[in-house]
């Protein structure tokens, strides 16, 4: 399950007026993904089937623009796969212009009407601002000879002293309407010299004009009257416009969604136009197929043409490796950890799909960071219940709620309580030391399957070098154990003998020593034959990748000490939310134990799922997944109901 879908290059040799039977052919097998490369013939350099692709791009779009007014279904159930030869595209192309041309009047008018109702609502939203302005609107627009008006905002912390400031100069401030942190005020003075001290004023206190619209000259009232009998009469046009939109296209309704599985058909041969060649009579494509598919696939063309093929097949050559498609994981219980792994990345073709491993890693590492029966039942029953708005992923919310009530039986915690069962094990926090050593032994066996797999990974290029001297390769994993051995020897040494003082060079141990440091040796010496420049500057760059390797590895694997931290966090915080709830009263306490528990689903519960991510990303994908592949995409007919 691991190892990709093994693939092969098919060559397809077919005289080119059977190109439309085979091209239906290979979208209904959907197993064969198009490749672009022109071939090594030369005398194949025809490009076929251009007007075509023209004549169905054309049609095609205008059908989408008809859809927009005449609702038609966008992928109807294809009752019959037939051949839709260049004549039929065409008359369907030059009857769905036609039908255009009379669309596009209805199309004009609503516009028309939407561009009407969109002027009204920006005269309505303008005159929301002098809604309380019971008073002609056009004498506010204009100053006379011997008075100024100032319309607009002012922050309400700066309308005391505004006032206090212009009515030392001669002005009057009338508030008409507080919104929000902001005031509207008329200012109103006499004309004249003081105007300029006035705009400093105004300017220092925030103020903010609003002017008024040329078409607002009346009273706010009255203008708002007129506007909404406008829109009223917009929307009777517009209904009127769209029943008699409704009863013209009505005789369409079966033409039109017959025009599109007539493209539908189509699009199969318009698809496969940037991989096919010709010359003359013959036609040449090529693609990737399934190794399992290329039987039926050969039997299904041998049905479908009327004459003569030739279909060659080969494997992948390993300079293609980085073009051949990999093909998805299609069960649905890996289907939603698929989805969060191409969010990393897509394997390439030869590399192991970590999907299976992602699942059943991330899965335990929830669990043991969650667990509890309640809030697991929880967790579960919502992706049961939400499975239809949650689509594909609801199966990772049900594997995550029935993890964390596993492990919550081990724990003995059902919605934090740790005293109505036994555990089946025992409590996080009955032994806090152990549960951390738990971490990190799963962490060196998380770092050391990883490892592995970025070995497979590069034996299965021939990347000899990488393999044994590269990034998390043989001599890497080599280290890492013997550091892990010497480790759990200086850990354990002194266990046992109280009040002994343990040597720590001596407790490491002969054999890890000299793995360890043989081990950095010999990436020392890889690196320094690579490396360009001085003795001095070789000399830097080969001790500081030492010194990374010997840290990252360290760091890495006490980055897993983050499970056993949130296992505990998960208890205590429980703990801290039962011992409040004990400090109420009777309908307190229950209220405080369910508002407390679905604190803890959706907040802690979702740092969870971000810190078991992070462990997957940084932790594994990155030492043994490139995610430089591209998804498997066959050739197919778009699929849906009527």
């Amino acid at each position: 399950m691991l190892r990709s879908t093994p693939m092969k290059h098919v060559r397809l040799l077919v005289l080119t007026e059977d190109l439309p039977q085979a091209s239906l052919a290979l979208a209904d097998m959907e197993s064969f993904h198009p490749d672009t490369r022109p071939p090594t013939e030369a005398r194949l350099a025809g490009l076929p089937g251009r007007e075509y692709r023209e004549v169905f791009a054309q049609a095609n779009a205008r059908l989408e623009k008809i859809g927009k007014l005449i609702p038609v279904p966008a992928t109807p159930e294809i009752e019959q796969v037939r051949v839709v030869d260049f004549a039929e595209l065409q008359t369907l192309n030059e009857w769905l212009g036609k039908v255009w041309t009379e669309t596009s009047s209805y199309e004009e008018d609503l516009r028309r009407l939407d561009d009407e109702e969109r002027l009204v609502k920006e005269q309505q939203a303008a005159l929301a601002n002098f809604a309380h302005l019971n008073i002609d609107l056009g004498m506010l627009r204009s100053k006379t000879r011997f008075l100024d008006f100032y319309i607009g905002l002012v922050p309400r912390e700066n309308l005391r002293q505004l006032e206090g400031a212009i009515g030392l100069a001669g002005y009057i401030l009338h508030l008409y309407m507080q919104q929000d942190e902001n005031a509207h005020v008329v200012i109103v003075g006499p004309a004249g010299t003081k105007e300029s001290q006035l705009s400093a004023v105004l300017d220092a206190a925030g103020f903010q004009n609003l002017p008024i619209p040329q078409e607002l000259d009346r009273t706010p009232a009255e203008l708002q009257r007129d506007l909404d009998a406008q829109r009223q009469s917009i929307d009777a046009q517009r209904k009127t416009l769209l029943e008699t939109l409704a009863r013209w296209s009505d005789p369409f309704a079966g033409p039109l969604l017959e025009a599109r599985r007539t493209l539908m058909l189509a699009e199969p041969l318009v698809s496969l136009d940037p991989s096919i060649r010709s010359a003359g009579y013959l036609a040449y494509l090529a693609g990737w197929v399934p190794a399992r598919s290329v039987e039926r696939l050969d039997a299904r063309l041998r049905e479908s043409l009327n004459h003569p093929f030739e279909m060659s097949v080969r494997n992948p050559a390993a300079e293609e490796r980085a073009l051949v498609p990999t093909v998805p994981a299609k069960s649905w219980i890996l289907s939603p950890f698929a989805m969060l792994v191409k969010q990393y990345g897509v394997p390439e073709y030869g590399e192991v799909d970590p999907t299976p491993l992602f699942a059943v890693t991330f899965v335990l590492m929830f669990g043991s960071m969650f667990g509890d029966i309640g809030q697991g039942a929880v967790i579960a029953l919502a992706a049961w219940l939400l499975r239809k708005k949650l689509g594909r992923f609801w199966p990772f919310g049900l594997m995550a709620g029935l993890s964390s009530m596993v492990f919550g039986v081990l724990f003995g915690s059902i919605f934090g309580e740790e005293h109505l069962i036994p555990a089946l094990w025992m409590s996080p926090l009955s032994d806090p030391l152990l549960m951390l050593r738990i971490a990190l032994g799963w962490g060196v066996l998380f770092l050391t399957l990883a490892c592995l797999l970025a070995i497979y990974n590069r034996l299965v290029v021939r990347n000899w070098s990488g393999a044994v001297f590269g990034h998390h390769g043989i001599i890497n994993l080599v280290f890492y154990l013997a550091l892990i051995s010497g480790a759990v020897n200086v850990a354990t040494a002194g266990e046992g003998v109280p009040g002994v003082q343990v040597d720590a060079a001596g407790a490491f141990g002969t054999l890890p020593m000299v793995l360890a440091i043989g081990a950095l040796l010999a990436l020392a010496a890889h690196s320094w034959r690579h490396q360009d420049g001085a003795v001095g500057e070789k000399i830097l760059v080969v001790f500081i990748e030492t010194l990374e390797t010997l840290i990252g590895y360290v760091s890495n694997t006490l980055s897993f000490l983050r499970v056993a931290a949130f296992s505990l966090n998960h208890v205590a915080l429980s703990i801290a939310i039962i011992t409040l709830a004990g400090m109420m009263g009777a309908f307190g306490h229950v209220v405080t134990l369910i508002l407390g528990n679905i604190f803890v689903i959706v907040l802690e519960g979702g740092i969870v799922m971000i810190q078991v991510m992070r462990l997957q990303y940084y932790e594994g994908f990155s030492r043994y997944f490139s995610g430089n592949g591209h998804e498997f995409a066959p050739l197919k007919f778009r699929r849906g109901s009527a």
